[in-house]
């Protein structure tokens, strides 16, 4: 398909949901610059719609497209609470943080109604491991029984991504995502029943949302955000003429300074691989967007302190343990 299956239309395209018959769950994270070794995706694809998601080209392996079938053709993983369950069972699991989720948004708007995040929830906080959460839905919301447990052992962070408080602008990048006041209502939700939450100034968008830096941490913090993290924009494979086509029909009148600006921070190019930089930039304009975003922190008195999610909890469950003695005499 081509890239303008991402433009407006009056017909309504369904979305089609198929079952994900994948042996396993948990995928290691080789990458140098990110935190933690392990991340967990109930779904490939996503509801959400966000044009400039890094995840798009996934899809292809699947022989679905980038654009549209992104959206609308969606893997569901329906065994993932057993498959977490059995990965936790196996000698060689050494417990550690694990991130929900590393592609796809956990939350997206089937997860009300399959619940796989919820359930795998359950079963992290059964064997106690840690999990780190990232979202763009107040869904999240509804699952605060299961983090309160977790958060009184230390298990859980949630982090909430806004890219940009502006409604309008939210709505024509991230159609189906949570708007921003919901998302900021959701930080103040979450912190007030005693959950770490962080707030993800992500992605960044040279010339069009980089303004917004000290607004968003600013507002963040005052709904109760102690942790504060940023990511550049990233365009990688398909995703660069998805964009550029989005930029193009959405801000005419600043489309080209948008795709200079990109450029600037990745060596002349839209997208640069490179591990170390591809996170946050290079040149002045990236020195430029951290010192704001070290500033604003500090100002806020954010990042002070951040404690590691506990490991030493896990353990097997006694059912599951007896169980298991039991059926080497069957």
């Amino acid at each position: 398909m081509s890239i303008s299956i991402l433009k407006k239309t009056q017909k309504k395209i369904p979305t089609i949901f198929y079952n994900d018959h994948s042996k396993s769950i948990l995928v290691k994270n080789n990458s140098p610059d990110l935190g933690l070794g392990y991340s967990i995706n109930p779904y490939r694809g996503c509801e959400h719609g966000c044009v400039y998601c890094y995840a798009r080209p996934t899809h292809e392996y699947l022989g679905f497209s980038a654009g549209l079938d992104f959206e609308t053709k969606i893997m569901v993983k329906k065994d993932a609470p057993k498959l977490l369950e059995e990965a936790f069972l196996k000698k060689s699991w050494e417990p550690q943080s694990v991130f929900f989720s590393g592609n796809t948004d956990c939350y997206q708007p089937v997860e009300r109604k399959l619940e796989i995040t919820r359930e795998c929830l359950r079963v992290f906080l059964k064997f106690k491991n840690p999990v780190s959460i990232i979202t763009k839905n107040a869904l999240i919301q509804r699952d605060i029984d299961i983090l309160k447990e977790m958060s009184e052992l230390n298990l859980v962070r949630a982090v909430i991504s806004i890219t940009t408080l502006k409604k309008d602008l939210q709505r024509k990048m991230e159609p189906r995502t949570s708007s921003p006041s919901m998302r900021l209502q959701t930080i103040e939700f979450l912190t007030s029943h005693g959950i770490s939450t962080a707030v993800n100034v992500a992605p960044i968008i040279p010339g069009l949302t980089d303004e917004e830096i000290p607004a968003i941490l600013k507002a963040a913090s005052e709904s109760g955000a102690k942790l504060a993290g940023r990511v550049m924009l990233r365009l990688p494979h398909s995703v660069k003429d998805l964009f550029v086509d989005w930029a193009m029909r959405e801000f005419p009148d600043r489309a080209n300074k948008i795709l200079n600006r990109i450029t600037d921070l990745r060596g002349g190019k839209l997208y640069d691989s490179t591990f170390g930089t591809r996170l946050t930039g290079e040149g002045k304009w990236a020195e430029t967007v951290q010192k704001i975003f070290e500033t604003n922190c500090n100002k806020l008195g954010m990042n002070k302190e951040k404690i590691p999610l506990a490991t030493d909890l896990f353990r097997i469950p006694q059912g599951i343990l007896n169980k298991n003695q039991f059926d080497l005499f069957g």
